[in-house]
């Protein structure tokens, strides 16, 4: 028997059973829509639980596979009867695995995957064309029921147009068959012609002062019509 004014640790159990469950619903609470977005959880078998389990480090929770900063690893969104990824999609532009089969997709995802340059894995329905063509993957795989588009490909390295970015730019991949020009340090604005850091103070002093003017007009005018009535 515990001396009084203790407790038990048999009474502790509770508590700390409903200290952990309240620190799982807020965890869960915190994860992206994209997660939850579709009842259920990743199936066992599934390409993204497989790549999840290799890691210990890394974590199941509802469709994503997560690291111990929260950050999306991998998404499953298998049988999710979607006709689109979602608005939330992007929020899985970290993901290293994504599967999409069983889903009554449209056939053009191309600027789905904008910003997803991580993505090596791309599990598809079998009618739906891996985004960016066969030229933006190292290997695409058809079988009866999906197509696996794998390795993506940085074209950076391969294309043939050494002029796509001008000459204070640098070309880097932006996703599936997608490439952006991104500017040297100390150049910006249209084709990376202008030198020095972009003037934010003067941006938004000029926006400021436009704002306040036009706001002063508005009340000016609003009273001056009060003032008629």
């Amino acid at each position: 028997m515990a001396p009084r004014g203790q407790r038990s640790p048999a009474s502790l159990v509770p508590w700390a059973a409903a200290l952990l469950l309240a620190l799982g619903v807020e965890r869960a609470l915190a994860l992206p829509k994209v997660c939850t977005q579709c009842p259920g959880s990743v199936q066992n078998l599934s390409e993204v639980a497989l790549y999840c389990k290799r890691t210990p480090e890394l974590m199941l929770h509802a469709r994503c596979c997560l690291n111990q900063k929260g950050t999306i690893l991998g998404l499953d969104l298998h049988n999710c009867s979607l006709k689109d990824p979602g608005p939330n999609f992007p929020q899985a532009h970290t993901a290293v695995i994504i599967d999409l089969q069983a889903n009554p997709l449209k056939d053009d995802l191309a600027s789905t995957f904008h910003g997803f340059i991580q993505l090596q894995i791309l599990v598809l329905p079998q009618d739906v064309n891996c985004p960016g063509g066969i030229n933006a993957w190292n290997t695409v795989t058809s079988y009866r029921d999906n197509q696996i588009c794998q390795g993506q490909k940085n074209l950076c390295n391969s294309t043939g147009n050494p002029e796509m970015c001008p000459e204070n730019g640098s070309c880097a991949p932006n996703g599936p068959g997608l490439l952006q020009c991104v500017c040297a340090d100390g150049f910006h604005g249209y084709k990376c012609m202008r030198q020095g850091s972009f003037p934010l103070l003067m941006f938004f002093g000029i926006l400021g002062s436009t704002t306040l003017c036009i706001s002063l007009l508005l009340w000016r005018t609003q009273r001056r019509k009060a003032k008629a009535s």
